[in-house]
């Protein structure tokens, strides 16, 4: 791993542990491409979890549906990895000063029932679907750690874990390989308002059409897709940035709801 990489990781974990924005990453060590941008999150990765953050327990794509990808003015689909301390259950009450900025995202998220390993032909949706174990309605957690991010280089972003800060999943649902992800539809409510619904196809058409893309993309790179880890595959709905006390419910239909208040 070059000196550059690790350079970049440290500056990236020194932010995250200690809870600084950043303006973007020094022009010397700032990941000159997307696939640089994934070297530099796999040395993150280790930082962190030595750090105490745990290992890794899912992974966020960002930028699957068109509303996120007008928001961050993106045109596909980013990865970034979710640890095992930052997963919550169900409802979660979250101390609003812990984040630089944080916001909420609509997610389905799907379980892994066994392992999406590396190959040489790239998986299909039909092939995704059959390692599917359990699916469940998300919250994604996302933490603006930047001066100003639509000034910040997509290489650099994904370095970052593409915003991601935890995630709180819902109630887990065995899969019904029947069931049609795309069909379901997802809402969110800020203290009781609705303020944002979408459906899962509009995740990359379908949810298991993102899963396909980071399962193709983590095989690339070499470790794929472990049974028991989940991928939050996408918001439905556009980034909804919280106040002190908000108070925030996801539900997806027939999956169920799952809540986040930042007290």
């Amino acid at each position: 791993m070059s000196t550059r990489i690790i350079e970049a990781a440290q500056i990236l974990a020194h932010a995250r542990l200690d809870g600084m924005r950043l303006p973007g990453l020094p022009v010397e060590v700032r990941p000159a491409d997307e696939a640089a941008g994934y070297r530099v999150q796999d040395a993150l990765h280790g930082m962190l979890t030595a750090g105490g953050f745990g290992g890794l327990a899912g992974h966020k794509i960002g930028c699957t549906t068109a509303v996120m990808q007008r928001f961050m003015g993106i045109d596909h689909p980013c990865a970034g990895g979710v640890f095992t301390t930052r997963v919550f259950r169900d409802a979660v009450v979250l101390p609003f000063d812990a984040f630089l900025h944080v916001g909420v995202e609509t997610e389905i998220v799907v379980v892994l029932g066994r392992d999406l390993p590396p190959r040489g032909t790239p998986y299909t949706r039909d092939e995704v679907r059959a390692a599917v174990s359990a699916v469940a309605a998300a919250i994604e957690i996302v933490d603006d750690r930047w001066d100003a991010y639509k000034q910040v280089d997509t290489p650099t972003l994904i370095a970052d874990d593409f915003f991601n800060d935890a995630s709180v999943l819902g109630p887990l649902r065995p899969f019904d390989p029947a069931l049609d992800l795309g069909a379901l539809r997802g809402t969110t409510r800020v203290n009781g308002t609705e303020v944002g619904r979408g459906t899962g196809a509009d995740v990359l058409g379908h949810p298991l059409d993102a899963l396909a893309w980071l399962a193709n993309l983590l095989a690339a790179r070499g470790p794929g897709l472990r049974a028991g880890e989940f991928v939050s595959t996408g918001s439905v709905v556009e980034t909804k940035w919280m106040a002190r006390g908000d108070d925030t419910v996801v539900e997806v239909e027939g999956l169920g709801t799952v809540r986040a208040k930042f007290g």
